[in-house]
């Protein structure tokens, strides 16, 4: 698991920066359909890192969810 990935996350979540954690998790997910595409290399452990970092993001946006039966938050606070 990427360490700076987890500081990434972090940071987004401290600032509760939804948009920029949703921007990144559609970025990682990119990059897992473009492995998943490669041919002539084995590109397992990339995928496996993607995966880890996708995990990560998630959970991050998982933190930032608002508790059940208040309002959603602004996107933009």
């Amino acid at each position: 698991m990427s360490t700076a990935m987890e500081m990434i996350v972090a940071g987004y979540v401290k600032v509760r920066d939804r948009r920029a954690l949703t921007d990144l998790l559609a970025h990682r997910r990119k990059m897992l359909g473009e492995l998943h595409a490669v041919s002539g290399i084995d590109p397992e452990n990339a995928v496996q890192a993607v995966q880890d970092e996708i995990t990560t993001i998630e959970a991050g946006l998982e933190e930032l969810k608002p508790p059940p039966g208040s309002l959603p938050e602004n996107e933009w606070s």
